[in-house]
This record gives structure tokens, C-alpha cells and sequence, in this order.
């Protein structure tokens, strides 16, 4: 029984709350005006009674002609029952001293019951001392007009509430329904949208407000998604690319050694074939690699000292054709993966070795932040031709290679400085190409672990 939609949520709330404030305001209305009614007529029968009290106490109660307005009726009774003076008004009920006899005139107020279908009366007592003893004065107005008033406002009230609940059910629901319409537009479009409609956006209201902030956030998301998939795509056809040329090499070359009957021969066939086995199984690994870090799986960490890891990955190097020089500032520390970081290290060495014509170093220092505990900052650099101004963001895309310089000859596939940028994103940190004026210089930023 619960409404379901937004649209009827909200008119529902909106009536429950308008209707709640209705009832507490017509009862606070309604017992105003009764009060102040009746007020007023209390007052007009205490100033009549103590008029008539002030003609008695001085002999001159002879001189009382009508009641005032709005008092009904009027008598004055002496302390042993008899009525001195009554007003012509049939209304007015025979009444009686009662209680204590005050010796000053004091105004008392009283509730006179009458028979069914007769309006209400507010009645006043006066007591007072007079030449011929003490008398009792009554005044007592009608509370017809009261009556009348609450009736005729609390019919008022009855006609009224249901109109004004109405209407506000009324605007709620077409404000509401107005005010989400552009939300079903979105969501019609967003349903719309297939795995090759990745172009399509939603329409984008010009009212300003959280829906047109939404319809924004939805198309932000979407070229995001537009984004990846043409990433993705253009990943599964460079590596296509990647894998084919040394797979027809490969075939190539064993072909060419099936149809050779010269053992002579066979070594170097071989030997050419196991290269390129190896570059394969190269790429296997980084392709392998960047699924795992695209799928942003979460991989175990822990304190590492990585002065003592950049030192293990540089002495472990054999082979390398052109020495590393180290400078590594002591006991710096980051919280990270030990395979990663590594992986990390090793991919920008490949990058200067195979690069450089007699210089690689590598610098290790912190850079202090307050608070906290300062970056670690890894810095490796190199004589070779260096990274243009203009290529130093494209150089870390998949598959990336610069002219001649980092050809297929060199032996990449364009992925190593990829693979670090994202290892490095993974650890909270990034790689950048900074310029150099001689060579390239690739810089490592990992936030830094508390001693």
C-alpha cells in the first residue's frame, strides 16, 4: 500500500505535512477566537454588574433602565432571596446568592447551563453593601455571537482543509513530476546505451540544479567509458600486432630450417628462433601483467626499505652493456609490493640500457613534506637521445615507440614505461619524464613509509 515512485512519495509527504500543520493551526485558531469571544463578553457583563454594584451601593439602583449591550439580562438579589431588580429579558434564569458574602464588590464569573438548543450566557456576581443590606448583583452576556463565530469558522476550516490539501496534492505532483522528467529522459537514454553506443550522452537540462548535475556526472562517466573501451580496443590491437610479426618470424624461421638438410645450419636457425621464443615470452609476461593491474586487484604490502631493494635490483643486473651508477640515500622507506617495486626499478634500467651510450644513474633521496613523512623520490638517467618535450606523456602509453630511436631494433615492445607508470599508480605514486639536457630522466614519486 506504500506509494512506490518518488513522484507519489512526495506528494503524499507534502500533503501529511501540510495536513498536520492544518489541524494544529485550526485548533489554534479555533481556541483563540472562543477565548477572545468570550472574553469579551465576560468583560461587557463585569462592567455592567459593577455599574449596577456602584447604583446600589448608593441608594441609586432605581436609576438602572436596560441592561448595556450585548448583556442578556440583569438582577440584583438581596442576601434573604428577594429580587430587587430583574431585566424583561425571559432569558435570564432566576439566580441566588451563593457563598461567602464579600463586604467590597468583587466580580465572579459563572457558567450558566441552559437547555438544550439555547445559546451559552457568561455570567458575572458582584456582591456589595447597600442602604438596605448586603445584595448580590448578576450580569450575564450571551455567547451567541461566539457560538455563531466558531461555528461558521470551523465550517470554514471543514470546506477549506480539503481544498488547500488538494491543491497541494495537485502542485506536489505536477512540480514533482516536472522536476523529474529530466531524470527519466536520462534514465530512458542510459538503458538505451549499448557496448558499441558507448558515444551516445544524456541529455543535460539547463535548470542548474542537482538533476542537470547529474545528467554532467552521467555523461563524465560515459566518456570515461567511451575512453577505456577505445583503450582497450586499440590494446588488443596493438598486442595483436605485437604477437603476430614474431610469430611469422618464428614460423618463418622454422620452416626455413625444416627444408635446410645442412646440419651446419641448424644452430643458428635455432638459435634465431629461441630469440624470438624469448621476446614472446616477454610480451606473454607483460601482457599477462597489464590484465592483472587493469583488473585493479589488490596485492599485498608492507614496509619496505628501498634503498636496500633499488641496491639488490641494480647488483643482480648481469650483462648490462653499459655500468650503473648509484647514488642512494639511506633508509628510505615505502609501504608496497617487493615483485612491483622491483618490476618497477628493472623497467626503467631496460629503458636506459638500451638507450645509452656510456652513462646510467641512478639517484635514491627523500623530499621532506611536514606533515608526514615526505616522498621517496627515484631518479634514473641516461646519455642516449633523450624524450622530446612534446612526446614525454605519450612515451609512457602502451605500444608507444619514438621514430627510429626506439624501434622494433632495440628490442621493445613499448610497454616498459607503461607498466611502471600504472605499478606506480598502484603504490599511490607516478612517473614523469622530466626534462634533461642531455639524455632522458625519468622520475619515480612513492609516498614514503614512517621509519
Amino acid at each position: 500500500m506504500l506509494p512506490r515512485t518518488v513522484r507519489a512519495r512526495a506528494t503524499v509527504g507534502a500533503c501529511l505535512v501540510v495536513a498536520g500543520a492544518l489541524a494544529l493551526a485550526s485548533y489554534a485558531l479555533l481556541a483563540f477566537l472562543e477565548n477572545s469571544l468570550v472574553r469579551n463578553a465576560e468583560n461587557d457583563a463585569r462592567q455592567q454588574a459593577e455599574t449596577v454594584a456602584q447604583l446600589a451601593a448608593t441608594g441609586n439602583l432605581d436609576r438602572v433602565r436596560t441592561p448595556a449591550r450585548g448583556v442578556v439580562f440583569l438582577q440584583v438579589v438581596t442576601a434573604d432571596g428577594r429580587l430587587l431588580l430583574a431585566s424583561p429579558d425571559p432569558a435570564g434564569p432566576a439566580l441566588r446568592a451563593a457563598g461567602p458574602q464579600e463586604s467590597v464588590p468583587r466580580p465572579r464569573t459563572r457558567k450558566v447551563r441552559l437547555p438544550e438548543g439555547e445559546p451559552r450566557l457568561r455570567v458575572v456576581r458582584v456582591v456589595t453593601d447597600t442602604p438596605e443590606g448586603r445584595v448580590t448583583v448578576y450580569a450575564g452576556a450571551s455567547l451567541r455571537d461566539a457560538d455563531a463565530a466558531d461555528d461558521s469558522t470551523t465550517a470554514a476550516l471543514a470546506l477549506g482543509g480539503p481544498l488547500l490539501l488538494a491543491t497541494v496534492a495537485l502542485v506536489t505532483w505536477r512540480v514533482t513530476g516536472r522536476a523529474l522528467r529530466p531524470v527519466e529522459e536520462i534514465r530512458t537514454e542510459v538503458a538505451g546505451i549499448s557496448d558499441r553506443e558507448l558515444h551516445r550522452r544524456v541529455p543535460v537540462p539547463d535548470t542548474g540544479d542537482e538533476v542537470a548535475r547529474l545528467a554532467r556526472t552521467m555523461n563524465a562517466t560515459l566518456d570515461r567509458l567511451e575512453a577505456s573501451g577505445i583503450r582497450q580496443r586499440r590494446f588488443i590491437a596493438d598486442a595483436s600486432h605485437e604477437l603476430r610479426s614474431p610469430i611469422t618470424v618464428l614460423r618463418t624461421q622454422l620452416e626455413v630450417a625444416l627444408a635446410v638438410r645442412d646440419p651446419e645450419l641448424w644452430p643458428e636457425l635455432i638459435g634465431g628462433a629461441l630469440e624470438d621464443v624469448e621476446r614472446l615470452q616477454h610480451l606473454a609476461a607483460d601482457l599477462l601483467l597489464l590484465a592483472r593491474i587493469d583488473t585493479a586487484q589488490p596485492v599485498p604490502v608492507r614496509p619496505l626499505d628501498l634503498t636496500d631493494l633499488v641496491r639488490d635490483t641494480v647488483a643482480a643486473r648481469v650483462g648490462d652493456r653499459v655500468a650503473v651508477r648509484t647514488d642512494l640515500a639511506p633508509g628510505v622507506r615505502v609501504a608496497g609490493n617487493e615483485l612491483w617495486l622491483t618490476r618497477i626499478v628493472t623497467n626503467l634500467l631496460d629503458n636506459a640500457q638500451r638507450f645509452a651510450d656510456r652513462r646510467v644513474e641512478v639517484v635514491l633521496r627523500t623530499e621532506a613534506e611536514h606533515p608526514g613523512p615526505g616522498t621517496a623520490v627515484l631518479e634514473v638517467f641516461d646519455d642516449g637521445p633523450g624524450i622530446p618535450d612534446a612526446e614525454r606523456e605519450r612515451v609512457f602509453e602502451r605500444f608507444s615507440r619514438l621514430d627510429d630511436s626506439r624501434s622494433r631494433d632495440h628490442g621493445g615492445a613499448g610497454l616498459g614505461l607503461a607498466i611502471a607508470r600504472d605499478l606506480a599508480a598502484h603504490h599511490g605514486g607516478r612517473v614523469t619524464a622530466d626534462p634533461a639536457p642531455h639524455g632522458a630522466h625519468l622520475t619515480v614519486r612513492l609516498p614514503a613509509a614512517p621509519a
